[in-house]
């Protein structure tokens, strides 16, 4: 019988006197991070920075706890994350560190430094080929990310307006992708727009990442050769006019998240931890969270980052949902719950992609062992 990965669980009740980050530090002994020769080695910690206006990002204070562990240990931590594709406040590598520093991200609050890994406009990487791939055959990466010697992903695991759930998959392979990374993955997915569903209310072109819309007669046009398929538009559409021209393409991006991943820790120690709590249910990319879609569930650990995401992905789907969220919202507009909490959230995503590939190229599997630890 094959020997399933090990995850380890803890939930977020401490005594008094304890803290979250400490139980953290615990739970990542307790998963064998101690394995790792970090000593004298420089140590990515991969994590996304929040959008300005976002205030779901993780705290600076676990960026810290993972840090203080990692020199404990001898090693040389930094944080890091790739500049975004669309305009936003992380698209260069100047806004992207006010953007962190703003948001809580600084030295002194984490540990460690701040490096921004493909540079200052998006484009320091490396051609990393993909072991296994089976769509792509090189992944752009960012540079710093891929001079590490030991690769960290500290992840908030929440919901996701195209892939359905941002994971530790996602949080690797579309945010250490470089600029021209992240478009190979979004571009094989373009929107059309229903023209009697448009209000011509212009939200979708604040969003565009690369001035692809206009309004010539008062309702969306988008310019199919500027569009890079990032697909903002349709997550700020509220009245459902724009949506993916391929249908497959949310599927085929999970797909291609899951190699990119596979370039980026394929023959390296690696190590990953997903934080379940306030689980929005769009990206902290978003410059808003709305409100949670289901309580807070905990912090999990493993070397096997497909397992990792699997068992938070179960451990979501075990919750109640919130009424008062975006699934209530769409449970009141006659939609009906199938227990699939991120598909219900956001019907028009594949939460199944990035795990089912990842598992056929050899990324991870998702049978484990859940590893409780008090």
């Amino acid at each position: 019988m094959e020997k399933k990965s090990q995850v380890y669980f803890t939930d977020f009740r401490i005594d008094r006197g304890d803290t979250i980050t400490k139980k953290m530090q615990r739970l990542m002994e307790k998963a064998g991070i101690g394995t790792i020769d970090f000593d004298g080695k420089f140590v990515a910690i991969k994590m996304h920075f929040g959008e300005l206006g976002n205030l779901s990002f993780l705290r600076p204070n676990y960026a810290k706890a993972v840090a203080d562990l990692v020199k404990s240990k001898g090693g040389k931590p930094f944080l890091t994350d790739c500049n975004t594709l669309y305009p936003g406040f992380r698209k260069n590598a100047l806004e992207h560190m006010d953007c962190a520093e703003e948001n809580g991200f600084s030295e002194a609050s984490t540990g460690c430094h701040i490096i921004i890994g493909d540079g200052l406009r998006g484009t320091d990487e490396v051609d990393v080929p993909i072991h296994n791939g089976t769509i792509l055959q090189e992944a752009h990466i960012g540079h710093a990310i891929m001079d590490a010697d030991v690769f960290i992903a500290l992840t908030h695991f929440k919901g996701h307006e195209e892939t359905g759930f941002g994971g530790t998959i996602k949080n690797i392979g579309m945010g250490c992708g470089s600029r021209a990374g992240k478009m190979a993955q979004h571009c094989e997915g373009k929107p059309k727009v229903d023209l009697n569903r448009c209000r011509g209310c212009k939200r979708c072109a604040k969003e565009c990442g690369s001035d692809a819309i206009s309004y010539p007669n008062g309702k969306c046009v988008i310019d199919k050769v500027k569009c890079k398929g990032c697909g903002r538009c349709i997550g700020a559409c509220a009245f459902d006019a724009i949506s993916p021209e391929v249908w497959n393409a949310n599927g085929l991006l999970g797909e291609k998240i899951a190699e990119y991943s596979m370039a980026v820790t394929y023959g390296r120690p690696c190590f990953y931890i997903n934080v379940i709590r306030d689980v929005s249910p769009n990206c902290d990319c978003c410059v808003e969270n709305d409100a949670p879609i289901i309580p807070n569930i905990g912090m999990l650990c493993s070397f096997d980052q497909v397992a990792l995401d699997q068992a938070s992905v179960d451990l979501c789907n075990k919750a109640e949902p919130i009424s008062n969220s975006q699934i209530g919202d769409n449970e009141k507009k006659g939609a009906k719950l199938t227990g699939n909490l991120f598909h219900d959230s956001n019907p028009q995503t594949d939460s199944e992609s990035a795990l089912r590939h990842g598992e056929e190229i050899g990324l991870g599997s998702r049978s484990y062992d859940l590893i409780i630890m008090k």
